[in-house]
Parts: C-alpha cells; structure tokens; sequence
C-alpha cells in the first residue's frame, strides 16, 4: 500500500540565512518501484502549502496528484519552501529568490540521498538514480524555474500556471484586472523599488496582501474567477478564497507565504533563468489562468529544446480543484512517462 513520511530538512547553510532554518517535506511512496524510477518533486503555490498536492477528492481516490502519480509508480515529494507551511519563517527581507533557491536544492539532494539510502519508509527499497522532475505551481512554478537555472537539480521541469514573460491575475469579464506593482528584484519588501507608481494610483490597485483582502470584503474576491472554474464546488471555493482573505487557513492552505512572490508579477522577473533552461518543460495552464497567451511561453525558454504546451478545459488557476484535474495529472504522467 502506498505510504507517505513526513521529512524535516536542515537548510541553515543556505546563502544569507541568518539562524537555523529547516524545511518539511512529505515523500509519497508507492508499493513497488518501477525498474527506471521517477521521484518528482512538487513546489506550492503563494498562500497554499505542500497538502495541495495531496487534497482528496472523492471521485479522484485518496491523495489527490500525488496520490494519482504514486498510483502509477512515481514517487512524489510535497515541499514547503521557507515561510511556507510547516518551514521556519524568517524576516521577510532575508528571503530572496536565490536564498530560497539555495535551501530548496538542499532539500533536493537531501531527499535523494535518503532515498538512495533506502532511509525513508520502513523496509522500503532504495531509489538508485532515477528521473528527477520539478513541479511547481503558480510561486512554485517560479521557484522551480530559478532552482533548476540556479542549481540544475532536475532532468525535466514542469511549470504549471506561472508565466516565465509576465503573470497577469485576470478577473471576471466586464471588471478591470487589479493593478499590481512592478518591483525590482535588488529592493527590500519593506521598501520595494517599483516600476509602476503610476498604476498604483488607479482605483483598486494591489500593493500588498492587506490591499487584497480589502478588496475581498465587498463582494466577491476579485482573484475567484481566475483561480477557481464556476463547476467547481461552491463550498471548497469559498474555504479556498476565504482563508485568501484572511480567514480560517484549511489544511492545504499555508497562513505564510514568502515576501518576494510580490515580484513575480512583474513583466520578466525571471527572463535570464527562463532563457537558460535547457531540460525538457512541461508548460500548464488552466483555460482560465495567469498566463496571458501559453502559445507565447516557449519564447521565453531560449536554450530549450523540448517544450510541452498544454491548456487544459474546464480548468482555472488552482488546477487541482477543477473537475478535469485527473485529465490535466494524466498528460502530465504520460509526458513525464514518455521523456527519453
């Protein structure tokens, strides 16, 4: 029967940290390893934790993606990176896209050694060299693409609702998407150099999460649309957006989330790590998402020679509550599957 086990990492040497830090992760096994084994590794997106991976559904069967992949022979590792879930929280201004890169691939070399190791589960075999794949979905998608243009941790990435050209929160039809600030990656989140300041002025505008959840209060949250489909369940949307506007955090939700993923909407915030990654890449979005244009993002992946687009239907930002998730997990399984 497929286990899980929750890991807690030791990333004090990671660049910058300033104090111990650690990192929990949850490592998804299945009965039996195949002959050429695949160990993904699934990276969160801002506000949610490493349990997004695993929500269950009941017309999916228990644990959710990873549950559905473990089925089929992987092993998947949830992560929460720093000042997400379960990791240690820190100052907001220590936590850098290339400090949490860094604490994230020691992460990854950790998890692998202790699965080579065969120290991970009771009397499960050990998990000599197999296929590594990162997974990161909407901040996660952001921290994958860095972490493998930084350390060159994975064999093949998948970047799932994060745009590598510019992440745009869309918002239902006939309303004005929200401005956001376009900020420097070299300032501070306490005191951000933005590139914007005019948009900022206009009405509504976003720059911070306590603009947003005001925003929230009125009505309906202004990011529902693009982040949960209208099939979905009018209960399950509610909890999610609920804790977005600073209610009760449900289990696959994270109360934290780390400063600098205010970045990432600004056009090209990663266009040179983009531009280096030569592994094969997996690009997934929903019908509804933050991706502008999918059939633009192949652009951005310059050294890239084997690139996947996949748009999936019935499907919004938060691709794991939509009803065609199974759908989306499986061209992700087939090709994961099919990488020579």
């Amino acid at each position: 029967m497929p286990t899980s086990h929750d890991l807690t990492i030791d990333v004090s040497s990671a660049a910058g940290l300033d104090g111990p830090a650690r990192i929990v992760a949850t490592v998804h096994l299945p009965d039996t390893l195949p002959d050429e084994p695949t160990v993904a590794f699934g990276f969160p997106g801002g506000g949610y934790s490493r349990h997004y991976y695993s929500m269950d559904f009941p017309d999916v069967g228990a644990g959710g993606q990873a549950g559905f992949h473990v089925d089929r022979g992987w092993v998947f590792v949830a992560v929460d990176p720093l000042q997400v879930g379960d990791s240690t929280l820190f100052d907001p201004d220590l936590l850098t896209f290339e400090t949490i890169s860094a604490a994230n691939a020691i992460v990854v070399a950790s998890v692998l050694d202790q699965l080579a190791a065969g120290t991970v589960g009771d009397g499960h075999g050990a998990v000599i060299e197999p296929r590594t794949i990162g997974f990161g979905q909407s901040m996660g998608g952001c921290f994958t693409l860095v972490l493998q243009a930084q350390h060159r941790c994975f064999d093949a990435i998948g970047i799932l609702g994060y745009s590598a050209t510019q992440t745009v929160v869309p918002s239902r039809p006939g309303t004005p998407n929200l401005p956001m600030p376009w900020m420097s990656r070299s300032s501070y989140p306490h005191n951000p150099m933005i590139y914007n300041p005019e948009a900022l002025e206009e009405p509504g505008a976003v720059s911070g999460p306590d603009d947003l959840a005001t925003a929230a209060t009125a009505q309906e949250h202004p990011w529902t649309w693009a982040f949960h489909d209208d099939s979905e369940s009018r209960e399950l949307v509610q909890q999610d957006m609920v804790a977005m506007s600073g209610g009760s955090v449900p289990p696959w939700r994270s109360a934290t989330t780390p400063a600098c993923a205010m970045l990432m909407v600004a056009p090209g915030v990663v266009a040179t790590e983009a531009a280096s990654i030569s592994v094969p890449a997996f690009l997934g979005t929903g019908a509804t998402d933050v991706v502008p244009d999918p059939w633009m993002e192949p652009k951005a992946y310059k050294a890239c020679r084997d690139i996947t687009v996949y748009v999936c239907p019935q499907m919004a930002h938060m691709h794991n509550f939509a009803p065609t998730r199974e759908q989306f997990w499986t061209r992700i399984q087939g090709w994961a599957d099919g990488l020579a």
